[in-house]
Order: structure tokens, then C-alpha cells, then sequence
């Protein structure tokens, strides 16, 4: 009889076990592949993995975003004239002011460059917040799912702290006295509308969006490729895949 109860307990708990990681189960166990080896991973060695992952995407990211050209020359993350300016920028292209629409556009992307490069520590800070819970939605996901869950859980406090610095940059690069100019010569064709745009909150959120872009390539890498692997805890968390 006990022997009985012992294995109706060990059904319900291996049904549980499955229910949980069920929706994810491929994803799971390249996440956790070093579980088949002989020695387990608890959850606090994975959550610290996947945190390790996300410093060593964002540096990286920096590393590549913040170069000059990071943004420009990056055709995925190079941040383009702004929906409700093409129209303006491509009358002044027109009337032979292309050479200015491009300065424009390339000081967009500079600024957002300059402010990369002081991104590690915002970005750091954020990822100190994760938790288990955090770490048990993540195993569920895809290859990128620490980058794509840290975007979603942060994306709007890190604009915050995020916003001031690219502010800086514009304004260093004269990236607004540039709009400016463009603008005031835009509205003397005849019969144009006068666009609105806010240049601070267009290239925050573009910089913010190019810097994920890069950490979620990262994250990619370090899951499939060994040689991404570059501290001792990421090769013990990822080992196996």
C-alpha cells in the first residue's frame, strides 16, 4: 500500500514538473543542459547566468554601439529621418540641400554613439533587479529571451535615465540647432506644413532600440557559440548546448 502511494506521489510530481516547463521545454533544457551532467545547477547558479549574460551582452553591445559609425554604419540600428520629416527632408533634397539632410541624419546617429558609451551603468543597475521568478519565465523562452524579457521589464525606466544623456549629446553635436535650420528653410516653400517631432524622445527611444538589437545578438551568441562563453560562470551555466 505504501509502496502504491509512494508512486501515485511521483506521478503527480512528475506531471506537475511537466506542466510547468512544458511550453518551453527545448528552450529549457538548452538553457539548463549542464542538469544532465553530474553535477546540477540550482536556480541561483542560473539566475546568476543569465544575469552574467546580460553584463556580457550590454558591454559588448557598448563596445560596438558607442565606436564611431556604431549606429551609421549598422544598416539594422541606424536610426533614419523621422517618419514626419521625410516629407521635409526630401523637399529639401529637392532644392539642393541634401548635403544638410545628411549631416542631420548622421548627427542623429553620433549622438546616439556618444551616449552608448555611457550606458554600461544604467544598464548594469537594471539587470541587478532580476529574480528567480524572472529567471522561470526566461527558461521558457527563446534565444533571446533574457534580452527580450529585460527589454520589456525596463524599457521605460531606462528611457528615463537614458533620455538626459542622449540629451546631452544632441545638444554637444547640435543636433537641434541643425533641425532648426533645416526647418526654417523647409518652411519657406510655399504651402508646406510645419512638421512636430520630438527629436530628444525619437532618438532616445532609436538608441535604446539599437543597444537591445545588439545584447539580444549577443545573448545569441553565447547560448550557441562556446567561444562567447568569456567568464568561468557563463561556460558552467552554458555548457552543453
Amino acid at each position: 500500500m505504501k509502496t502504491r502511494k509512494l508512486c501515485l506521489v511521483s506521478i503527480l510530481l512528475s506531471g506537475a514538473f511537466f506542466m510547468f516547463f512544458a511550453p518551453g521545454c527545448v528552450t529549457t533544457e538548452s538553457i539548463l543542459g549542464p542538469l544532465r551532467g553530474s553535477e546540477p545547477l540550482g536556480l541561483e547558479t542560473v539566475v546568476a547566468g543569465l544575469k552574467e549574460a546580460l553584463r556580457v551582452g550590454t558591454r559588448n553591445a557598448v563596445r560596438a554601439t558607442s565606436k564611431d559609425g556604431g549606429y551609421w554604419r549598422n544598416a539594422e540600428i541606424r536610426i533614419p529621418m523621422p517618419e514626419k520629416l521625410e516629407r521635409m527632408g526630401a523637399a529639401l533634397r529637392r532644392v539642393g540641400f541634401g548635403g544638410r539632410v545628411d549631416a542631420f541624419e548622421r548627427r542623429m546617429n553620433e549622438a546616439a554613439e556618444r551616449a552608448a558609451r555611457e550606458a554600461t551603468p544604467i544598464f548594469v543597475d537594471a539587470i541587478k533587479q532580476m529574480t528567480f521568478r524572472d529567471a522561470k519565465e526566461i527558461l521558457r523562452g527563446e534565444k533571446t529571451a533574457a534580452t527580450d524579457y529585460f527589454r520589456d521589464k525596463t524599457t521605460d525606466p531606462l528611457t528615463g535615465l537614458y533620455r538626459p544623456v542622449v540629451k546631452k549629446h544632441m545638444d554637444a553635436l547640435g543636433v537641434v540647432e541643425l533641425y532648426n535650420r533645416l526647418l526654417a528653410r523647409y518652411l519657406k516653400i510655399p504651402l508646406v506644413p510645419k512638421p512636430t517631432v520630438s527629436l530628444e524622445e525619437y532618438i532616445t527611444a532609436k538608441a535604446l532600440a539599437g543597444l537591445f538589437h545588439v545584447v539580444a545578438e549577443e545573448e545569441q551568441k553565447i547560448r550557441e557559440n562556446p567561444a562567447a562563453r568569456t567568464t568561468a560562470l557563463l561556460r558552467k551555466v552554458f555548457a552543453g548546448q
